[in-house]
């Protein structure tokens, strides 16, 4: 274990890319990857096979207590487990999609998760781990030497997540991301940058330039300009 783990925070809201943009971030940097979003799932989905109904905030937090989880933070080797249970895939299905909000809600869920987020990142064995999700840069690591909001155009985010998603047309897509940003909205202001936080707008920048740009922010921020994209690979 490294002496001291630093944390790369990236925010931002669904279809921005901050998912993708983040791991080919730490996958060049030879950093650890954590997908914060994929432990509200896993929770979700936990309370689901328990038969709860996530909207009801009393019954997510009797399950929480026996929420085994555990996540990769390789960035090359990405899983996710309830359990004995590789729910990788299973997380991304719409009815768990459609159960995260209601268990993101919950303060002390999230006092919880945010804790174990902490945790993982000071277990890894990596000199830094980059951490996306919605409250990274306020909440999970508010110290961070780095923190980013990587955002785009509503219509933008809509245009993307609709390729990711093949099973539903662009408009279901586009109203699925706009109930999904109301929702969280409620829970969290991930649209608009905290002071000191460095906002990388990709809505007119492809996938590599938005890497590179991200890349640019990282290096400032840590002083270490001889980060050279693909220079660090493990």
């Amino acid at each position: 274990m490294t002496d001291s783990v630093r944390t790369i925070a990236i925010d931002g809201p669904a279809g921005s890319g901050k998912s993708s943009v983040s791991k080919e971030v730490a996958r060049r940097l030879g950093y650890g990857y954590l997908d914060t979003g994929a432990a509200y799932r896993g929770l979700a989905w936990h309370a689901l096979e328990h038969g709860i109904d996530t909207s009801d905030s009393s019954a997510v937090l009797d399950v929480v207590g026996d929420f085994d989880y555990a996540i990769s933070l390789d960035p090359d080797d990405y899983w996710v487990r309830v359990g004995s249970t590789d729910v990788t895939e299973a997380i991304r299905e719409p009815r768990v999609a459609d159960a995260v909000s209601g268990v993101a809600r919950v303060p002390a869920v999230r006092a919880s998760v945010t804790a174990l987020f902490r945790a993982l990142v000071a277990a890894s064995t990596r000199a830094a781990v980059v951490v996306e999700g919605r409250d990274i840069t306020t909440v999970v690591a508010p110290d961070a030497p780095v923190r980013i909001l990587l955002t785009a155009a509503p219509e933008v985010r809509a245009v993307r997540r609709s390729k990711e998603v093949a099973t539903q047309d662009a408009a279901a897509v586009a109203a699925a991301l706009h109930k999904r940003d109301a929702s969280d909205a409620k829970v969290v202001d991930f649209l608009t940058a905290a002071p000191g936080v460095t906002v990388v707008d990709s809505t007119d920048l492809d996938f590599e330039e938005t890497v590179e740009a991200v890349l640019a922010v990282v290096r400032a921020g840590l002083d270490e300009p001889q980060l050279e994209a693909g220079a660090e690979h493990e």
